[in-house]
């Protein structure tokens, strides 16, 4: 039998279980089956009460009416919006993919009538049946996530093997929010199943189609991580559940439980409009960028903002150039990035290219205020982030102390989140390349930001989609296929991660001195892995904190740097290791560049130094691990999705 509950904002949320009702492992689904609900929200979005009478209710009314007459099935995916602002009302409704037309129809039809007689006279209303949702509000609702309220219901009973289970699950999710997500704006749901040992799970994911391929993605995510985060351990390791937000789900069980699909339709139609009121355009976020002319600063600006580019102010030199702090006269202070020589843009080109990069905006993420261009000067403005880079910290004998156990894994999991953002959720899909400690910045609250993303198209360079022939980066961080052969991909980001991530837990440099020898740190975490005293790797200023959080972060940067590309996790892989410490880690196998020291020192220390740079040079296999110039360039790749 299966239990419900609502773990958040259990007061607003009225449960009405009708159990006998609830098929779960029904062979076909049919419209003589009955649909009746599983739970409603009568004050959806927190929008109050309207007034018997009202426009508003004859707006309510005129929409529902709408959605029961309609005889139009987009995969099952309903969106209207009637009447004008106060008074607009906005609707969705979605029936699950996999359900019949006449089932979808169906559930539509009766949840447009019992979600009145459950919530009478309410602005905003969410209800979920067996086999559709519904939602209305005042305010938008088109293209946003909502992930509340949660909702779940599981089985009462657990599966043979949790471990086993946990990583079938794992596996099958990964696999079905990729296709779900990458859904067309009519259909996003996938269904699959995975062997978990004796047991098989079977499960499906779903979002509103009005959402874009990364609001889908982190919505799926955000559900599935509820898995150990909610419910009071009522969720894991049963048969069966459902986990429901307004904008996406996730159900798994252990036996088939889905069916076929819903027609296919030739080609999207016209939106549908029930009143001469057409539907809103997508919201805009209150900080849109317009045109690229809103970021243009004046020359004479920055000039007088860096006091002249004057050497007092100057933060450093990175590889595109040098970095100057400033203060505009609004007393905001920024910092102001002079890049070392003409991009070879035209000025339109530049313009479109700081437009794109300046729209990327995450809380992990340096943020491009601006650009300025006077002749061949092209100065690139950012956010100012105060507390300098990683690298300054976690190397420092007396500053890495500031950095206790609480804060490291905060910026490892900051991180990964950035490069998530980048690899998945961002409007370009975004390969960084040169990820490392000193291109992340920490801010007041030692919060991570990284940097220096989003340069290659500000700063042009002779590459292909997927491979170079102009190697760019810093030794170190740099993946072996990327090394050797030019090859880039999002994994190339992961290894670098893991990198990052093993300097992070032990306070050494990818390459540091042992004893008389010098050791690659990939090694030296492998050997150590290997021979059961990984503990003894971990910074000796961390006497506090999880060794269980340090050991998991020392296990998942090992399965970030293995040789193989396809052994390495994606990012969002990665997000899902450190949010849930009950998901079982693969073994790793051994990582790239593993030597041992005497060799990494006769064959190395000779000729490279730590971070050397490998840059803007064609290569052969044969020259990949000599440092070719002292030039320090990162590049970052961007493309459209």
């Amino acid at each position: 039998m299966y239990a419900s509950t609502v773990p958040m904002d259990s007061s607003k949320l009225v449960l009405l279980l009708s159990f006998s009702y609830i098929l779960l492992h029904q062979p076909s689904l049919t419209a003589a089956q009955p649909k009746y609900f599983v739970s409603y929200n009568c004050n959806y979005n927190n929008t109050g009460n309207y007034t018997t009478n009202s426009t508003y209710q004859r707006n309510l009314n005129s929409l529902l009416s709408s959605l029961a007459s309609d005889t139009q099935i987009d995969y099952g995916f309903y969106n209207l919006s009637v009447g004008e602002f106060p008074d607009r009302v906005n609707a969705i409704a979605l029936c699950r993919g996999d359900v019949a037309v006449d089932v979808c129809r169906s559930c539509v039809n009766d949840s447009t009538r019992t979600i009145l007689e459950v919530c009478p006279n309410k602005m905003g209303a969410f209800a979920v049946y067996a086999f559709c949702m519904i939602r209305y509000s005042n305010t938008s609702i088109f293209g946003v996530v909502n992930d509340q309220p949660f909702i779940y219901q599981a089985n009462g009973r657990n599966v043979l093997d949790v471990t086993l289970f946990n990583q079938a699950l794992q596996t099958l999710f990964a696999r079905l929010r990729d296709k779900a997500a990458s859904g067309n704006s009519l259909k996003k749901f996938a269904t699959g199943n995975q062997s978990a040992g004796v047991e098989t799970v079977y499960a499906i994911v779903q979002c509103t189609p009005d959402l874009s391929e990364g609001q889908c993605s982190s919505c799926l995510l955000g559900v599935f991580r509820m898995i150990t985060n909610c419910c009071g351990g009522n969720v894991q390791g049963k048969i069966g559940a459902k986990l429901i937000t307004p904008s996406c789900n996730l159900r798994w069980e252990i036996g088939p439980f889905f069916n076929g699909t819903l027609e296919i339709l030739p080609s999207p139609p016209p939106p549908q409009i029930s009143s001469p009121t057409s539907l809103p355009a997508p919201a805009q976020a209150g900080d849109e960028i317009e045109s690229a002319e809103s970021l243009q600063f004046a020359f004479s600006t920055i000039q007088d903002a860096t006091e002249d580019f004057s050497e007092k102010n100057k933060l450093g030199h990175g590889g595109f150039g040098a970095v100057y702090k400033g203060a505009l006269p609004s007393g905001q202070e920024i910092a102001v990035k002079r890049l070392s020589k003409d991009s070879g843009q035209g000025d339109l080109e530049f313009k479109n290219e700081v437009l794109l990069v300046a729209r990327l905006q995450h809380r992990n993420l340096v943020r491009l205020l601006g650009f300025c261009l006077q002749g061949i000067e092209r100065l690139l403005i950012y956010e100012f982030v105060p507390n300098a880079s990683l690298d300054h910290f976690i190397f420092d004998p007396i500053k890495r102390v500031h950095l206790n156990w609480e804060r490291r894994y905060k910026i490892i999991g900051g991180i990964a989140r950035g490069l998530l953002y980048l690899h998945e959720d961002s409007r370009l899909r975004i390969i960084h390349r040169d990820l490392k400690a000193s291109n992340i910045l920490l801010d007041e609250e030692m919060n991570p930001k990284i940097s220096d993303f989003g340069m290659a198209r500000l700063f042009v360079v002779d590459q292909t989609q997927g491979n170079t022939s102009r190697i760019v980066g810093t030794y170190g961080y740099m993946a072996p296929e990327y090394a050797m052969q030019g090859h880039f991909s999002v994994k190339s980001d992961v290894f670098s991660f893991g990198v990052l991530v093993l300097e992070i837990v032990t306070g050494k440099k990818n390459s540091f001195r042992n004893g008389n020898d010098i050791e690659h740190l990939l090694s030296h975490a492998w050997r150590n892995w290997r021979e059961g005293t990984a503990q003894d790797m971990i910074d000796p200023v961390l006497c506090s904190g999880s060794a269980t959080e340090m050991m998991r972060c020392i296990h998942i940067g090992l399965l970030c740097v293995q040789e193989n590309v396809a052994e390495r996790p994606t990012m969002a892989s990665v997000v899902l290791m450190l949010s849930s410490s009950s998901l079982t880690l693969q073994i790793p196998s051994q990582p790239a560049f593993f030597m041992n020291s005497s060799t990494y020192q006769s064959d190395l220390s000779s000729s490279m130094g730590h971070n050397s740079r490998v840059t803007e040079s064609s290569l052969s296999e044969s020259e990949v691990m000599i440092p070719l110039s002292k030039n320090e360039v990162s590049i970052t790749e961007l493309y459209p999705r």
